[in-house]
């Protein structure tokens, strides 16, 4: 009997194999999960892909060379490393990612967790940086029937929308004609350098100011950074009407909008409800707006956004509208599991008492007899005295 007892190894080896046999079940029972706002985030991505794919065709039609180098996806969002209107430092990986059309469902999950209805404002701030994620950004503020207002700071990093006949305002204006989106920027500056192009040649500042005039948007050309902030705030609310804006969103890293580029490490990305106050060198448009208690929407980290929610960085082939965590997550069968655990437990249960009864009947206790026979030998070493 002792080899069936609770101690012994066939009875361990059977508990561990029913274990791992529970545990194998449980794995096998994850089913597909669809994520909240599901259908608003697959629209919204078809949205961003059918846009991206009309600037293609655009760009195609026009005879534009696609480096299929540097654009393995060959999408034509991904620009040159150095041209006239080239700002800032960008990282070509970076670009790639943003060219994945479900960053759109990422916004749309922002935008709902900020609690965005129908019509409400949403203050925008574009740069050249990130034409692809300027592209998601649009796709689902259009999806969810949102009114945007938008202020593009043309100049663009490294493989940005950097070439000067193409720039960002005439990427939107293409979409726009094209009737995809139905809004588009209302005011631009030259970005760079204190939002007026410091850093870019004289020839460079001119191409983003004709850039800005054949688009017939506003131009903020404010002598001092701090004058551009305040006309941007003063273009949103004229531009919003008797609703206030229930949602600032800042793609790339802007001066204007940030303020200070150090101010684009000072926030986290993606969605803050409530900005803390800080220190901030310069309150850029962000800052004002969080401190006004808008929710902002930063998006600036690509590749950790990415990572966060599920997407692939710098993926080939581009991922299809749909793919990633983003929309549906792998998740356990409830059912499987309580299944699993309850008949784990019984069993548990069962060899406990069965154990218990052992002990109870004293079968771990030495027989009397042994115990006499013991005492009887203990007792014939004694001395006689």
């Amino acid at each position: 009997m002792y080899k069936f007892r609770a101690k012994s190894n066939i009875v361990l080896s059977v508990l561990s194999l029913l274990a791992l046999l529970a545990f194998i079940a449980v794995e096998n029972s994850k089913i597909d999960v669809e994520q909240a706002w599901y259908k608003e985030k697959l629209e919204a991505a078809q949205l961003s892909q059918l846009a991206a794919n009309q600037l293609k065709n655009y760009r195609l039609e026009n005879g534009v060379f696609i480096d299929a180098i540097n654009d393995p996806n060959q999408t034509a969002l991904i620009g040159q490393e150095y041209t006239l209107i080239t700002t800032d430092r960008g990282y070509i990986a970076s670009k790639l990612s943003a060219t994945n059309p479900n960053f759109a469902a990422v916004i749309v999950q922002f935008l709902k967790d900020a609690g965005l209805d129908e019509k409400d404002n949403v203050a925008v701030a574009f740069s050249g940086s990130f034409p692809g994620l300027n592209i998601s950004v649009m796709a689902a503020l259009e999806t969810l029937k949102l009114r945007p207002i938008v202020i593009t700071s043309v100049g663009a990093s490294n493989y940005g929308a950097n070439d000067p006949f193409f720039t960002w305002l005439d990427m939107e204006n293409v979409l726009y004609k094209s009737n995809i989106f139905h809004s588009r920027s209302v005011a631009a500056s030259i970005g760079g350098g204190f939002d007026v192009g410091r850093g870019l040649s004289p020839e460079g500042r001119d191409l983003i100011v004709k850039a800005i005039e054949r688009n017939e948007v506003e131009f903020i050309n404010e002598k001092h950074l701090e004058k551009s902030i305040a006309r941007r705030l003063e273009v949103y609310e004229e531009h919003s009407g008797d609703q206030p804006i229930k949602a600032f969103i800042n793609v790339g890293g802007g001066i204007a909008s940030l303020g200070n580029t150090i101010n684009g490490k000072l926030i986290p990305p993606g969605l803050t409800e409530y900005l803390p106050m800080r220190n901030f060198p310069v309150r850029g448009v962000i800052i004002q707006m969080g401190q006004q208690e808008i929710p902002i929407i930063h998006l600036l980290n690509i590749n950790q956004l990415s990572k966060k929610f599920g997407l692939l960085n710098s993926s080939v082939p581009l991922p299809e509208p749909g793919e990633g965590e983003i929309f549906v997550q792998k998740k356990y069968s409830m059912v499987v599991t309580a299944i699993a655990t309850l008949f784990l437990v019984i069993v548990v249960v069962l060899v406990y008492f069965s154990e218990r009864k052992h002990n109870r009947l004293g079968t771990d206790v030495v027989p009397l007899t042994n115990i006499q026979k013991t005492s009887e030998r203990d007792t014939d070493d004694i001395p006689v005295l």
